[in-house]
């Protein structure tokens, strides 16, 4: 199956100039999202990640069934205030603006090694963020897995890993 034809791109979402990959298509056809579903499975097995961790939105609708498959805890990562307990908290740059993500701080135990599973790398900022989250809380990075990867922003020189997996690169 060619899961590429179900990413639909958008010109000028969320602000001019930005092409955006849509995965709503994809996600509506449930023999699609089962074989992207399945093929990061197969490809991100192999990196025996304890946990399985996704900062939101998208990355939950990736990395919810991922972790269910694989048997292994789903640990999200949220924007600033929307969880209820202890957090560590790290703000970092967007390709249009800045944010902040917030993980539990007994979300992960010292030494668990993590998964970082979301929909799309650009420019790498919200993963960076996301592992930088993992490793307060004493955790590794056993790898990263995408569904689309955009190459010419150079996303990958910020995660610092050989242990990346994308379907679909543009």
């Amino acid at each position: 199956m060619q899961i590429q034809n179900y990413i639909r791109e958008v010109p000028d979402f969320p602000i001019p100039g930005i092409p955006f990959k849509d995965i709503t298509p994809l996600l509506a056809n449930a023999g699609a999202f089962q074989a992207a579903i399945d093929a990061l499975i197969e490809r991100c097995a192999p990196l025996q990640a304890d946990v399985i961790v996704s900062a939101e939105a998208r990355g939950f609708l990736l990395a919810a069934p991922i972790a269910y498959r694989m048997a292994k805890p789903l640990i999200p990562i949220r924007k600033q205030g929307k969880l209820p307990h202890n957090t560590h908290t790290v703000s970092y740059q967007l390709e249009y603006g800045e944010d902040t993500l917030e993980i539990h701080q007994d979300a992960i135990t010292p030494g668990q090694s993590a998964l970082i599973v979301d929909d799309l790398l650009a420019t790498g900022g919200t993963i960076a963020a996301s592992a930088q989250l993992v490793q307060k809380c004493g955790g590794t990075i056993a790898g990263y897995a995408f569904l689309i990867e955009l190459a010419y922003l150079n996303g990958r020189t910020k995660l610092q890993s050989e242990n990346i997996v994308s379907l679909i690169t543009y």
